[in-house]
């Protein structure tokens, strides 16, 4: 594990899973699946034992890192009149 890697290697993409889309290591949850429970307000630590107890509270705390540093990075075009 590199120490400048902001998810710690838990956040994987593999051509081979999910045809590329984010995942968890070592699982086929995606980040997106993971996001979309966050979005319905479970809280992480329910999360990881009612919805994917194979996760722990770290794998879905860099889900949520990988989403902000995804909009982080975002190019914004702004049109003008």
């Amino acid at each position: 594990m590199a120490k400048n890697d902001p998810y710690e290697g838990r956040i994987v993409i593999d051509p081979n899973i999910h045809f590329g889309k984010p995942c968890i290591k070592g699982t086929r949850i995606t980040v997106e699946d993971v996001l979309e429970i966050i979005q319905e307000g479970i809280s992480f630590t329910e999360i990881t034992k009612k919805y994917y107890p194979d996760l722990t509270l770290e794998d879905v705390k860099a889900c949520a890192k990988y989403a902000a540093d995804i909009v982080r990075s975002e190019e914004i075009h702004v049109r003008t009149k």
